[in-house]
């Protein structure tokens, strides 16, 4: 056998699902075993892409997503897509094709130091360089990708590996079941720790819970809302964290942070915080300004060096989310009744603030403007799309618009935001991934014009996929907005290579094969979004025509009138 028949092997055994990659010489018996053993393997135009589509299909799944790239040039280009699943925490098994070991460091085609530049990129790099380890290497690429704090392993087989051949044993090939999903692993905080907690709990009038994206990890959801409901605690969410508990949820603050409808405000008058599976970064803590500093915090990790990282903890939970969570319920049961009473008037003020908010951002959420203001756009998709619908959100503002105005209407992974290294690209190709994850399930790319200028090829790949549940919405501004806006607000409208041509998206989308709706009017917006998810023969991209004002291209009341001095950075 092979070796790259004895990968494919071990991947079938995995029970993985779509891959993505561009074939070379070095892979093509890897890629021989594939279409012999049935399984399912798709042509990318970039690896990057195969990389993001990989990572949105682990997110939807919670099964590592799988991608490959080819000698030089492909494994390079993974490196982007790689840092975004080690950053979020998403489990990929990546394979790269090296070279000829007997022709290596002798001016090989496409040959490059490729294993020092993916490294860092990776939880772990493991070269295989007997073709008998491979089965056991496998294994491990696959327990390391969903251990711990889940992310990428990469798998680096050189060109005499793949080709070369051994008599395995039937015996050689198993898979530990357990990490072919996660967590692999769950592991509970310490006993002591836990009582602690639940003192400061306890006596804490005014409590909040941060959640971050490890709660999805997890699979905490349910512990969660178990714990909150049952301590009356109102929960607010990063970009990341959205669907801890659904946004529609009584306790739901919505996202804290660099923006927020009323969590900052709850946080700056919190008398403890509850932090679950959230590393407190730039944009969850406005640059690390927003976290009262008297005010203790109990922090809730899977990845012990987190916790104290950006901001002091005064109990330390070291372990899984979910199992943290149900030691915390446990410990607090006896309070409920009493704890219910003490936060009434607390809890009281969640739906008049919430309220407050919705009535003075009624003119955006609502505006009739044209060209089409942001907000009535997300507004529109939260009033058209289902609840068991996907989002995925492009870098950028995309992100930022969304993440402050989208509602998920129940828990779970229902919106995907690229923030673990924020690389605009992701959301065609993070969309084709969501779709390809819940093929019965109605899923939308939102994406800006930059992003989806790179990724525009990726439309062949949607379509020859059969990813037809995908619709892509184009935030059409002519410009690189979110850079355009902050040349608006700190340089006084000195704009520099943030504008675009102006494009028909739905144009090009229709030459591709695509379905194309344009938009310029925002009572289209909701029968165009309707439109798309229920189009079943292709792929649908709409192209929204969205306001040119870089002034109002930024999720503030007003950005423009935002005080900037030297040296700040409102975004």
């Amino acid at each position: 056998m092979s070796g790259g028949r004895a990968l494919a092997e071990m991947l079938r055994l995995a029970g993985v699902g779509p891959m993505f990659g561009m074939g070379g010489f070095q892979l093509l018996p890897f890629y021989d075993a594939i279409r012999q053993l049935g399984l399912r393997h798709h042509l990318i135009n970039d690896e990057r892409t195969g990389a993001f589509a990989a990572d949105a299909y682990a997110r939807v799944t919670g099964r590592p997503g799988v991608c490959d790239g080819t000698l030089g040039p492909g494994a390079t280009n993974l490196v982007t897509g790689l840092v975004e699943a080690l950053n979020a925490g998403t489990p990929l098994i990546a394979i790269t094709g090296d070279t000829h070991r007997a022709h290596a460091w002798k001016n090989m085609t496409q040959e490059c130091r490729q294993t020092d530049v993916l490294r860092p990129a990776v939880k772990e790099l493991i070269r295989v360089e007997e073709v008998v380890r491979i089965p056991e290497l496998v294994r491990r690429a696959f327990a390391l990708a969903s251990s711990g704090r889940p992310g990428p392993a990469l798998l680096d087989v050189p060109e005499d590996v793949c080709h070369g051949e051994h008599e395995f044993a039937a015996e050689d090939f198993y898979i530990d079941a357990a990490t072919v999903a996660v967590p692999a692993r769950r592991a509970r905080p310490a006993r002591e720790a836990v009582e602690g907690a639940a003192a400061l709990l306890a006596k804490a009038q005014r409590p909040l819970v941060l959640a971050g994206g490890g709660v999805h990890l997890s699979g905490a959801h349910p512990a969660l809302q178990a714990l909150v409901e049952l301590t009356a605690m109102p929960v607010a969410h990063t970009m990341s964290g959205k669907g801890a508990i659904a946004c529609t949820h009584p306790l739901s603050a919505g996202l804290f942070g660099r923006y927020s409808r009323i969590a900052n405000d709850l946080i700056a008058a919190s008398d403890c915080l509850l932090v679950v599976g959230c590393k407190l970064g730039e944009i969850a803590t406005k640059r690390y300004t927003l976290l009262p500093p008297n005010v203790p915090i109990i922090h809730l990790d899977i990845l012990a060096e987190e916790i104290g990282r950006c901001a002091p903890a005064e109990v330390t939970l070291w372990g899984d989310a979910r199992e943290g969570l149900c030691d915390l319920t446990e410990a607090l049961r006896p309070d409920a009744v009493r704890l219910h009473a003490m936060r009434a008037d607390y809890l009281a003020e969640l739906p008049r603030r919430m309220a407050k908010w919705r009535e003075e951002a009624a003119a955006r959420l609502n505006s009739a403007e044209r060209p089409i203001h942001m907000a009535r756009l997300v507004t529109e998709m939260n009033q058209a799309m289902p609840a068991d619908s996907i989002l995925v959100a492009d870098g950028g503002f995309a992100a930022h618009w969304t993440g402050l105005i989208y509602d998920t209407k129940v828990a779970g992974r229902h919106y995907i935001a690229n923030r673990g290294l924020a690389s605009i690209g992701y959301g065609l190709p993070g969309g084709i991934g969501a779709a390809l994850a819940a093929p019965d399930r109605p899923v939308v790319a939102l994406t800006g014009d930059g992003g989806f200028n790179m990724t525009i090829g990726e439309l062949e790949t949607a379509r020859r996929t059969g990813a037809n549940n995908l619709t892509a919405v184009i935030v059409n501004n002519a410009a690189s907005g979110y850079v355009k806006a902050l040349q608006h607000s700190m340089f006084g409208k000195r704009y520099q290579s943030s504008d675009l041509v102006e494009m028909n998206y739905a144009a090009v989308a229709e030459a591709m094969g695509c379905r194309g709706i344009r938009v310029e009017h925002p009572q289209k917006l909701g029968e165009a979004l309707r439109q798309g998810m229920t189009e079943r023969d292709r792929p649908t991209v709409i192209d929204v025509v969205v306001t040119r004002d870089a002034g109002k291209m930024l999720p503030a009341v007003d950005s423009r009138t935002v005080e900037i001095k030297k040296g700040d950075r409102v975004a």
